[in-house]
């Protein structure tokens, strides 16, 4: 992992990683989206981290794809078409690594997410957001419809609202972007960190492997008929109640005022 330009901390079962390239205002290049494939990879294997903060040095949360790398993109011999679509699928297998992680992953959001940062913000979890952030698809204003963020964005609020969005390149308050969906908690700047630690640690405090599991299901049962749903819920819940820490915690409750 580049720790120049993605920083990892980790306290209390969490782990905090810091897009750091402000300077380019935090923007998914090459080396940032390499940078976070790696972070995932080792995130999925460790056992000791129960939460996942996702947060942004400077100014802004993420501008979105390097565009100066992109225009890069479009000469020599193996550039164009195929160094786009690579570049669109690596960008995708970081987006998809998210929920498949088995932590919570909490987006803390203090500044502007534009495309491909929109994106990455509705790919996380939870998000926590200052008061001043502002969420934008605005990539049809220089000509280029946010087609990719648009998946990840239209899981995450209703489809006429994000339609809206991507046709006119209007960014949204964090207060709409709360009613819509995409923000959990929208609060005052200086709070910012304060609360997306209590959160952190209010989900850090729950049986690690109850949460895990919860998250898998969660994004297993979404899409699926009524029916199968339940059915594959209801498996989990079995396997859950089996875990001998259920049933000590269980034991617990039932005998707290004893």
């Amino acid at each position: 992992m580049a720790a120049d330009i993605l920083l990892r901390e980790d306290s209390e079962g969490i782990a905090t990683l810091t897009l750091n390239a402000p300077a380019r205002l935090n923007a998914l290049s090459d080396a940032m989206l390499a940078a976070l494939a790696d972070a995932f990879a080792a995130l999925a294997e460790d056992r000791g981290t129960k939460v996942v903060i996702l947060r942004a040095a400077g100014k802004a949360f993420c501008a979105g794809h390097d565009l100066r790398e992109m225009q890069a993109g479009r000469a020599g011999p193996d550039r164009g078409a195929a160094w786009f679509g690579g570049l669109f699928a690596r960008c995708a297998a970081v987006m998809q690594a998210i929920p498949a992680l088995p932590q919570p992953v909490i987006a803390e959001v203090q500044g502007v997410a534009a495309a491909a940062g929109c994106q990455l913000v509705a790919s996380c979890d939870l998000v926590v957001a200052a008061e001043s952030a502002r969420f934008g698809v605005n990539g049809v204003n220089i000509g280029l419809f946010c087609s990719t963020p648009m998946v990840a964005l239209t899981r995450a609020i209703p489809a006429r609202a994000a339609f809206e969005m991507l046709t006119t390149g209007e960014f949204i308050t964090a207060a709409r972007a709360r009613e819509l969906g995409l923000v959990n908690r929208a609060v005052p700047p200086e709070r910012l960190r304060e609360e997306t630690l209590a959160l952190a640690r209010s989900i850090a405090g729950k049986l690690g492997p109850a949460v895990r599991i919860g998250k898998r299901a969660f994004y297993d049962q979404l899409g699926l008929p009524l029916a199968e749903a339940y059915r594959l819920t209801g498996a989990v819940m079995v396997e859950n109640m089996l875990w001998r820490e259920t049933e000590a915690g269980i034991d617990a409750f039932l005998n707290r005022d004893r």
